[in-house]
């Protein structure tokens, strides 16, 4: 009863959000396929849908604007605009028809739920379905045509096939054919890029406008390198939008489909100060790396820089199941190599996470004697060089199978997100060492760190960072990097063995990285990706105390006192 009435009082407290717009159809000339479900009954889950809504917890995204004038105000608020655009978008990629699927839900507790979800499967529930009637969410969303095999997929003598930007569907003869981004969501592309013009004709910053005109060219060509390489050029905008086709996790049945999503920030220029002197490091990390030279060959670029924000908005694939709390784009490998990376933290949706989640699963999973190495300093300095180590290892194989995102297909996200988790650690070591960060204090990362693979194995497995994160547990358990004992059901973290268990994963993630082995990922993934039963047991702990398992945003143009442009 308590978990329900939660999630109805969070349902009246999110009542006050602002709603997304009906959108535009994608273009008739590549209709989205129709998901691979029969047709239902109306659901009348109402109340099972309430308990679902308690694993969030609502946060209110907003900034002090009180420093920008009336004009600055505007552009902000056209921005969150366009950013909305990547909702319409989003679910296109991830459903389909959002109205179609609204009008079969009779209730509004569930339709809450699933606009939360972006479609009828629960994100921090491996994918189950909530609306009565619904089948399994198709692994390839809606990217490919939903009869469409991999075997098909793989004879086809179409070059674009497993292009980031490019949908599958099937041409009069029932033939595959390829339909880019641009012209399958032209409609919803031309709004979207209009509100970025109009707001690059209000910046003040010369070098904003320019990557705003440059975004907006690139949603209308899916041409975005040089609108990458622009982004990676501004020093000293204090807002920014990331906008666009970023992340493949949608894509879970080859990982190649990138989705629409955006983020609008304010900078905090002071804490962006006291991170700045970080980023120089990177080549020196690089060299250390604790694997054969060979894998370390590829040079970062040496233009990254870290910076703190205040996310304002939130829409698409970034705003849909576990929350991202920091940012490391953009993903293009030849930009990273020639400019580096830029890592941005989310400053007040991290601190949101760290006391609304990561505090309460300490204290019920974590030794009493160590729970005081909790810290929030250590939780940011864990998520940021996470980010930051995206941008180490390799990106080239090493074999001739090209790309490693593209040799490792459904597996190259984990495989990522987990490189970056364990060689974000290693570098809170090495930087403690060189004196950059308080040794005396390093205990506190691994105790956090710990702490932090608990709480995103939470958000189910069809999450790639909850993957990434399940490898981890299981690995650094086998090595007795962290102890759990059994009559209080708690975790206590060894520190020499800790650090074995963190050099000895940052080499194998790296050389099957290193060497696009597919078959090494995939087997890492099925024999260390699963929750035993005692973690199990341990997890569903934390759900019996009420601990949420992500945040939902209360946001928009009223929440920051923003006027409709």
């Amino acid at each position: 009863m308590r978990r329900r009435l939660l999630a109805l009082s969070l349902l009246a407290a999110l009542a006050g959000c602002s709603s997304h717009g009906k959108g535009e159809a994608a273009s008739s000339t590549a209709p989205a396929p129709a998901p691979a479900a029969i047709v239902p009954p109306p659901s009348t889950d109402a109340d099972q849908a309430a308990q679902r809504m308690a694993s969030y917890a609502p946060v209110k995204l907003t900034a002090d604007l009180s420093a920008f004038d009336d004009r600055q105000k505007r552009m902000i608020a056209l921005l969150v605009q366009a950013a909305d655009v990547t909702n319409d978008l989003y679910w296109q990629q991830s459903w389909g028809d959002k109205a179609a699927l609204m009008a079969r839900i009779p209730d509004e507790v569930t339709r809450r739920y699933a606009e939360i979800n972006y479609g009828p499967w629960d994100r921090l529930d491996n994918d189950q379905p909530f609306v009565a009637g619904v089948g399994p969410r198709p692994p390839g969303a809606q990217f490919y045509p939903a009869d469409m095999s991999k075997a098909e997929f793989e004879q086809a003598d179409l070059k674009d096939k497993a292009g980031l930007y490019t949908l599958l569907r099937r041409d009069a003869q029932g033939k595959l054919a390829t339909v880019p981004y641009h012209e399958a969501y032209k409609a919803d592309l031309d709004r979207a890029a209009g509100l970025l013009r109009q707001a690059a004709a209000l910046s003040a910053d010369r070098d904003f406008a320019g990557y705003l005109k440059k975004r907006a060219d690139a949603l209308l060509s899916d041409d975005y390198r040089p609108s990458d390489f622009a982004w990676m050029s501004m020093k000293d905008n204090p807002v920014d939008i990331v906008i666009g086709p970023i992340e493949t996790y949608e894509d879970q049945l080859f990982g190649y489909k990138a989705s629409y999503e955006s983020y609008v920030l304010v900078k905090d220029q002071a804490w962006s100060a006291r991170l700045a002197r970080f980023a120089r490091y990177l080549p020196e990390l690089q060299r250390e790396l604790p694997v054969e030279e060979k894998y370390k060959a590829e040079k970062p670029g040496s233009d990254a820089d870290l910076n703190a924000y205040f996310a304002v908005y939130y829409a698409g694939g970034a705003n849909v199941g576990a929350k991202t709390i920091a940012i490391n784009l953009p993903n293009d490998e030849e930009v990273q190599l020639k400019k580096g990376t830029r890592r941005l933290q989310l400053e007040n949706v991290m601190r949101a996470k760290f006391d609304a989640i990561m505090l309460p699963i300490a204290k019920a999973l974590v030794a009493d004697d160590q729970q005081s190495h909790l810290t929030f300093d250590a939780f940011f300095e864990n998520t940021m060089f996470h980010e930051v180590a995206h941008g180490l290892g390799i990106k080239q194989t090493l074999t001739g199978k090209g790309l490693v995102r593209t040799a490792l297909k459904d597996q190259a996200s984990s495989f990522e997100e987990g490189k970056a988790d364990i060689l974000g650690l290693y570098m809170v070591a090495k930087l403690a060492e060189k004196g950059e960060l308080d040794k005396a204090k390093l205990m506190d990362n691994y105790v956090t760190f710990l702490a932090g693979i608990l709480r995103s194995v939470r958000f189910g497995a069809s999450d790639a960072h909850a993957k990434a994160n399940m490898v981890r547990f299981n690995f650094f358990q086998r090595q007795g990097a962290f102890t759990r004992d059994a009559a209080t059901g708690r975790y206590r973290v060894d520190f020499d063995r800790m650090t074995a268990a963190m050099n000895a994963l940052s080499a194998k993630l790296l050389t099957i990285q290193g060497d696009g082995d597919y078959a090494a990922a995939k087997r890492l993934t099925d024999s260390m990706g699963n929750v035993s039963p005692t973690l199990a047991g341990d997890l569903k702990r934390l759900d019996q105390a009420s601990i949420p398992v992500d945040v939902t945003f209360e946001q928009g143009l009223d929440v920051l006192g923003l006027a409709r442009p």
